[in-house]
């Protein structure tokens, strides 16, 4: 599937790390991107020259890797879907919360971004809704 910003799933998955990354450390690093990824090495360097010639990061061989703004911005986005899935999954639905992770990771991917801001307006309703209330 290609999601709705011409990104394959994993080259979303990795802007996601970088930016978690790049919150957490300042920069991200090859190494850390495979550990957190749990992938191999080897496989990070063509995904992240893929991202560099999409001018998404700032990405050298043996170097740091940052995002650029528009890589920023649509990781953030990616992020912002994912927290908001867990959310539903775990809080609405009842879902433990190893699936809501999961599950939400999967979404993210799927949703648009005027599906998702229905989703969210519809979930803000709810919300509000005093007899809407799960429990």
């Amino acid at each position: 599937m290609i999601p709705h910003n011409g990104l394959s799933e994993s080259l979303e998955d990795y802007l996601e790390t970088i930016l978690e990354l790049q919150t957490t450390k300042t920069v991200a690093r090859s190494k850390d991107i495979a550990d957190k990824m749990d992938i191999k090495r080897g496989s990070v360097t063509g995904m992240l020259k893929k991202l560099a010639d999409n001018n998404l990061i700032n990405y050298e061989p043996y170097g740091y890797v940052t995002l650029t703004p528009e890589g920023r911005s649509i990781a953030e986005e990616i992020e912002q879907r994912h927290i908001f899935l867990k959310d539903f999954f775990q809080r609405i639905l009842g879902v433990d919360e190893e699936t809501a992770e999961r599950t939400g990771c999967q979404m993210e991917h799927a949703m648009d971004k005027a599906t998702f801001q229905k989703f969210r307006e519809f979930i803000k309703r709810v919300d509000a809704c005093p007899d809407c209330k799960t429990g």
